[in-house]
């Protein structure tokens, strides 16, 4: 296996999200530090285009590859980097059957989940070709229509919650994919996806000013809880 953390320096909605401080260290450190304490005997590798990026994976224990600018542009999947990285690991005579993306904008995921896929991976067969982290949903959803009114998207879904069967939202946080799959359908999830349920506090992910503020509370709560 091989561990890939994808780390570019662009980020329009939050800028500089991947190195901006959360409770005294960088974003991406928390990722880098899970992922070690986790003790996975696998390379553990920050692919960035970002020199200042690079430094940060460095001092935190990483090993970085710099992949092209044209693989980190606000287009570019992260496949692509996934890729990149694949490649490049092949010439020197790396070729792992998984590989697994962890996203920095998910600070609070645990060691011991990252773990847990890592163990899933190693005991399947041939029937998986991606194990994905999700979050869990109950909410009523509903559709606007072009007719200005709203469609409830389950009609048939009962009005309580507890009583509905739950949807899955994929949130990013922890993808395990078959190298094989990944090269032959060209994303992370290959065709045959098995789920990892993450409760809230691991699942959430960083994109805007909002999360990042969420994200410093529950850094600043956690600090400030006592023991015992």
């Amino acid at each position: 296996m091989i561990i890939v953390i994808p780390a570019r320096g662009g980020s329009k909605r939050l800028p500089r999200k991947n190195i901006r401080p959360l409770g005294g260290k960088p974003l991406l450190a928390y990722t880098i530090e899970a992922a070690r304490d986790a003790e996975i005997p696998a390379p553990l590798i920050v692919s960035t285009e970002d020199e200042e990026i690079a430094g940060v994976a460095k001092v935190y224990g990483a090993e970085v590859m710099l992949r092209p600018a044209q693989l980190a542009a606000d287009d570019s999947p992260t496949e692509a980097a996934l890729l990149h990285v694949l490649d490049e690991k092949q010439k020197e005579g790396v070729s792992p059957e998984w590989i697994m993306t962890l996203s920095p904008t998910s600070p609070f995921r645990s060691s011991k989940t990252i773990r847990m896929f890592y163990d899933a991976a190693r005991g399947t067969g041939d029937d998986v070709d991606c194990y994905m982290s999700v979050s869990e949903d109950r909410r009523d959803f509903w559709r606007l229509e072009e007719s200005g009114y709203l469609r409830r998207l389950f009609p048939d879904a009962p009005r309580r919650q507890q009583q509905r069967e739950p949807l899955y939202e994929e949130n990013s946080a922890i993808y395990v994919s078959r190298v094989s799959a990944l090269r032959r359908t060209g994303i992370v999830l290959g065709g045959a996806v098995k789920p990892f349920i993450l409760d809230p506090f691991e699942a959430l992910d960083i994109n805007t000013a909002h999360d990042f503020w969420l994200a410093e509370s529950l850094v600043t709560n956690m600090h400030a809880a006592p023991s015992g």
